[in-house]
């Protein structure tokens, strides 16, 4: 049996996979501050531990496999996108606007998920339901000497915390003052970080030991995971933008609250996205959404596959050719799918090899790619389903309704094609654009081939199956024709 191999960050080696439980596999992974709509970065780590998910109840069975990703619904961020919507003349309070944002965001993050093939974790806590936990444990780790008060504030003690530093591999001299650590007067250490926070009275806040406050980023994801895990886990995942300060701080918190536990046993995070070279920034006009990328037609699948072509943990450069190369590969799959029969999903083993090594799913599509030039239809769906990509070989019939058959929807849409062949050989490039243009209405899309092969073809979301018959219709006569003058051929 192959085993699973990954890159453990706290080690930073290559070590095998071996849970705590089997019966009970347990993956944490830092989910979205939903203040907007999510965009690529937010994506790839939903897809990146979707994997790891699909693999987790492959190898252990679905039942086996707990998987928790949180959403931070308090936030700064959150907190000055509601004060902007009430002064731009919203009359409700500033914890109503707060709650009709995070929900509306919390539906198109789902929305957005979905639309990528993403599975739904077991638990996704929403960070305000939690607040009781997390004073709990604040005022465990103020109890034990890790933490100290200082007007209105609590704050836990770096020094107090002797591995501090180990996870992200930097020492307390040159991570102080660095990125994304707040430095303020009142700390007696640069990299002190809050626990607890007050709040004036515009700002949401719960009643507290400490005063009216809310709770700081860190102390979140402990408490979560805690509650919902256990205080050890076999795994916890994030970007590589998180490593340090959030989960070196969440380790050293969780560690002074648990001494004798191990919080998570292996760590995963994600390379970061750049977009044509450039880091993402709205300044650079490079920023889009999941929304942003599907309302131009690109599919979801073709999205996770871009995400899919480069190994998790290096750095994806998101560009134009990506995205058309991408594109070619789902419509050529989908194409072999779609007068396909009853499969049986079968995992090819050199693939599974492939995955189960730290998830070299760029290995693994070259793998794919040989079975597609195979047609071995069995194992590449099998394996296309544990990448999420299973809407692939399923689209086209969901698509169709359950009386019409897949394929003959594709004799169709292939009769059409080969009387547009025929319009393009006889050079009526006007009415082959006319039926190219009529397909495009009816939600399907062509690219062109030369030496006379019939042009890949791809389904878009708006395929609409009675448009299409209505074409063929249209070109009845005249396709009966070329099929006629074939036969006596």
């Amino acid at each position: 049996m192959t085993a699973l191999h990954i890159w453990n960050t706290k080690t930073r080696r290559k070590e095998k996979f071996v849970p705590l439980k089997p019966e009970n596999v347990r993956l944490y992974v830092c989910g979205p501050t939903v203040y907007d709509r999510a965009h690529i970065g937010n994506a790839r780590p939903a897809v990146t531990f979707d994997i790891v998910y699909r693999l987790f109840q492959y190898l252990y069975g679905k039942e086996n496999v707990t998987y928790v990703r949180n959403i931070t619904d308090i936030d700064d961020k959150i907190n000055n996108r509601a004060k902007s919507v009430r002064e731009n003349g919203d009359a409700r309070d500033l914890i109503a606007i707060i709650k009709s944002i995070t929900d509306e965001t919390i539906g198109w993050y789902h929305e957005d998920m979905h639309s990528l093939g993403n599975l739904d974790p077991t638990h996704e806590p929403r960070a305000t339901d939690y607040i009781p936990q997390m004073i709990s444990m604040i005022g465990n780790i103020l109890s034990n000497g890790n933490g100290y008060e200082v007007e209105g504030h609590v704050l836990f003690d770096v020094s107090s915390a002797p591995k501090y530093g180990n996870l992200a591999r930097r020492n307390l001299e040159t991570m102080k003052a660095g990125a994304r650590v707040e430095v303020a007067p009142y700390k007696k250490n640069e990299l002190d970080f809050v626990l607890w926070k007050p709040s004036s009275d515009d700002l949401p806040g719960w009643d507290s030991p400490w005063g009216r406050g809310r709770p700081g980023w860190h102390i979140e994801c402990s408490a979560m995971s805690s509650e919902l895990l256990g205080p050890t886990f076999d795994l916890h995942g994030g970007g590589s933008d998180l490593c340090f300060p959030h989960h070196e701080n969440e380790l050293a918190q969780s560690n002074a609250i648990y001494p004798e536990e191990e919080f998570a046993r292996y760590w995963m995070h994600n390379g970061m996205i750049r977009v044509n070279g450039q880091k993402m920034a709205k300044s650079l006009g490079n920023f889009f959404t999941i929304k942003d990328l599907m309302d131009r037609g690109i599919t979801g699948e073709v999205i996770r596959l871009v995400m899919l072509g480069t190994h998790y943990r290096s750095e994806i450069d998101w560009t134009d050719s990506k995205v058309h190369e991408a594109t070619e590969i789902v419509a050529r799959w989908r194409r072999l799918f779609s007068s396909a029969g009853n499969l049986t999903p079968t995992i090819d083993p050199e693939f599974k090899e492939a995955v189960c090594d730290d998830f070299n799913i760029p290995r693994g599509l070259a793998k794919l790619h040989d079975l597609a030039r195979k047609e071995e239809l069995d194992s590449l769906y099998g394996s296309l389903c544990l990448l999420g990509l299973e809407s692939l070989c399923q689209e086209v019939e969901n698509s169709l309704g359950k009386d019409i058959q897949s394929t003959e929807i594709a004799n169709c849409l292939i009769h059409v094609l080969e009387y547009r062949e025929e319009c393009r050989k006889i050079r009526d490039f006007a009415k082959a654009d006319e039926i190219r243009n009529s397909l495009s209405e009816a939600g399907v899309l062509l690219q062109d081939q030369s030496g006379g092969e019939l042009p890949k073809w791809q389904l878009n979301s708006d395929f609409n199956p009675e448009m299409l018959k209505a074409l063929k219709g249209r070109y009845e006569d005249r396709i009966q024709f070329l099929f006629d003058e074939k036969a006596k051929s």
